[in-house]
């Protein structure tokens, strides 16, 4: 499964921003077609508000890809202490590129589910489009609980079955086959059940198959 994750993600890193980002007329009508219309943009506007523009604590950003979102806004948090973890050396590649010279900014390769890192050693951690990806989902919620302080926020966007069945059926059919998305998948009251579990404050959003939540440990 690992294997087949890192390919997939290696074969799609000249599209992958392309995609997310909407940057041409193949991929906006992908996105009207099989996301309803859902817009990775304003969803990161929205996730990434969540953070202060005045961040001065330690900060983790699971998977970062190529930072395709988050370059600019972790270039400004410069007395943010902010490590970028990916399993694709391929993503981490182009995130390094985007990131070099900024000093309060280190990428590392990992896996969410073992995380290389003591308990409670970050304030934030965001998890922008990953969670459909990890293949190991439970141990990927404890892994981000373990290194989040007391009071720290869990910020995260990701896929969630039961809103579209044509999303459901491209996640099902074509993207998990290629190894970009990993089952299983959960339902939004399966969501908000695991989350009610661990965190004490929760604000939870749905934007067509897209879900993004802001929790407070």
């Amino acid at each position: 499964m690992a294997d087949k994750i890192r390919n997939a993600y290696e074969s799609s890193k000249n599209i992958y921003d392309g995609v997310l980002t909407q940057g041409n007329f193949f991929s906006r009508m992908y996105i009207r077609l099989f996301w309803s219309g859902t817009d990775d943009n304003d969803i990161a506007r929205k996730v990434l508000s969540y953070i202060p523009d005045d961040f001065s604590g330690n900060l983790l950003d699971v998977p970062v890809g190529t930072a395709v979102f988050t370059e600019h806004k972790w270039k400004s948090l410069k007395n943010a202490d902010i490590t970028c973890l990916d399993y694709s050396m391929d993503m981490l590649e182009q995130a390094k590129r985007r990131f070099n010279g900024h000093g309060h900014i280190r990428c590392v390769q990992g896996d969410v589910g073992n995380l290389q890192m003591d308990d409670e050693a970050f304030d934030i951690v965001l998890s922008m489009n990953g969670f459909h990806a990890f293949p190991d989902k439970k141990k990927a919620f404890q892994e981000i609980w373990r290194v989040l302080k007391p009071g720290g926020a869990f910020i995260a966007c990701f896929y969630i079955k039961g809103k579209s069945k044509r999303t459901d059926w491209l996640v099902k059919n074509i993207l998990a086959k290629k190894g970009w998305f990993s089952p299983p998948f959960q339902n939004e009251e399966e969501l908000r059940d695991i989350l009610r579990k661990m965190y004490k404050k929760i604000d939870f959003h749905i934007d067509g198959s897209m879900v993004y939540f802001h929790c407070v440990k």
